[in-house]
Parts: C-alpha cells; sequence; structure tokens
C-alpha cells in the first residue's frame, strides 16, 4: 500500500465528515493519460484537499523548506507533504522557474496528473490574478490538456492561509471541475510569447467562470510585495 493511498484513507473520511466538499464535473477528468489541473489558490489546504477528492493522484510543487525539517515535526510535514503528492523544489534560486517547469513536463511525461495554480501563489485577497505563462508552455510542450478547477470556500475554512481549519456552520468546500482543454492547435509554438499569454488567459477565463472570483489583471506576488 503506498503512502498516498494510506494518507487518503485516514483523511477522506475525515474530510467528509467535518466539510461536507462538495466535488462537481470531476467525470471530465480523464481516467488515464497525462492531465494537467490549473485552478485558483485561496489558502495553504487546497494542495491538501485537491489530492483528497481526486480519483487520480495529483502530484504539485511545494517549497523545499517543506522536507527539510530535521526535527520529529519536520520528519512528519516531509512524510505527510511527499505522501499527498507534493515535490519539493527550490523555486526561489536562480533556476527555480526552470527547474518548476521541467518537473512539471517529467510527471506529464509519465502519464500522470500534474496539480498547478497559475497565479503563482495564493491570493491575497479572495480574487482571481493574473496566471503565469508556465501552464502555457507545459501544456504545449507535452500535449496534455488542460483541466480547469476552482476551489470555492476553502478561504472561509483556512482564512490567510494559516492555522488549523476551522470547522462549523456555513463552511462548506466546493471543488468544481471544468470540460479538459485542448491546446493541440498550438502545437510546436510553446516560444511563442503571444501563444503562451493566450493559451494562459484562456485557461483564467474558465477558472474565473468556474469560481466566479473578480478578475484583476496583474500579477498576485505584485500586490503582495506592494
Amino acid at each position: 500500500m503506498s503512502r498516498f493511498v494510506l494518507l487518503k484513507m485516514l483523511l477522506a473520511p475525515l474530510l467528509r465528515l467535518f466539510f461536507r466538499p462538495r466535488v462537481e464535473g470531476a467525470e471530465g477528468v480523464p481516467a488515464t493519460g497525462p492531465v494537467i489541473l490549473a485552478g485558483n489558490h485561496l489558502t495553504f489546504i487546497d494542495s491538501i484537499i485537491l489530492p483528497l477528492i481526486s480519483k487520480r493522484q495529483v502530484l504539485f510543487l511545494g517549497k523545499d523548506e517543506y522536507v527539510t525539517g530535521r526535527s520529529l515535526k519536520g520528519r512528519v510535514m516531509a512524510w505527510f507533504f511527499t505522501a499527498v503528492g507534493m515535490i519539493p523544489v527550490d523555486r526561489d534560486g536562480g533556476q527555480g522557474g526552470v527547474a518548476a517547469l521541467m518537473t512539471g513536463r517529467r510527471v506529464l511525461e509519465e502519464g500522470r496528473v500534474f496539480g498547478i495554480y497559475p497565479e503563482g501563489t495564493r491570493s491575497p485577497d479572495g480574487r482571481l490574478y493574473r496566471g503565469r505563462t508556465g501552464i502555457a508552455r507545459l501544456t504545449l510542450m507535452t500535449g496534455a490538456p488542460v483541466v480547469p478547477f476552482a476551489m470555492i470556500g476553502t478561504d472561509r475554512v483556512q482564512p490567510g492561509g494559516k492555522g488549523l481549519p476551522r470547522l462549523g456552520r456555513g463552511r462548506q468546500i466546493t471543488v468544481r471541475f471544468g470540460a479538459p482543454l485542448d491546446f493541440s492547435r498550438y502545437e510546436g509554438m510553446d516560444r511563442d510569447r503571444y501563444v503562451l499569454r493566450a493559451v494562459t488567459d484562456e485557461v483564467m477565463a474558465e477558472v474565473m467562470r468556474l469560481s466566479g472570483q473578480e478578475y484583476v489583471d496583474m500579477y498576485a506576488t505584485k500586490v503582495k510585495a506592494a
């Protein structure tokens, strides 16, 4: 039994008990082959909930600091995050973006599911921000379809992305999937910046439709840095 299966057996019933997650449109996620899941990012637990409600294991990138702790707590965290599907990458280094892109490409070329938040960081205020074009490069390099998704209500369960999730009425979580997006018409154009922006914007438009969020045409990282 893999660590992921064990973790899902333990945590999925608790997720259903406390948060009654509603999953919509999951039948549109291909059952086999490479798939990119691209969605909004409201809070930290998004990356825990998505793998638990998915029928296929979802691999995604995370900060390597989550798995480098040497204390007992650090080792437990490392076990948990790698079991849930996180691939640690040093994204702050000079080659962080390239490493992230190549890791995602490897996952997809293995025929697996890769989860990505095109905004590149958690939303600072609940709105949806401009997507980074790495998502476009991945789909054009690998031919993998993009399935947009929306996390709804996770920011009420864990406001600010910190602390333990809150329990209580009015905190139901919804994960809504859209239809797969095929960008094969742009095959071989993964270095054309206009094509990359067009593909990314199309994905973000679908995420906005699914989530109902207000869209802001600027990068979330710039808002956080202001």
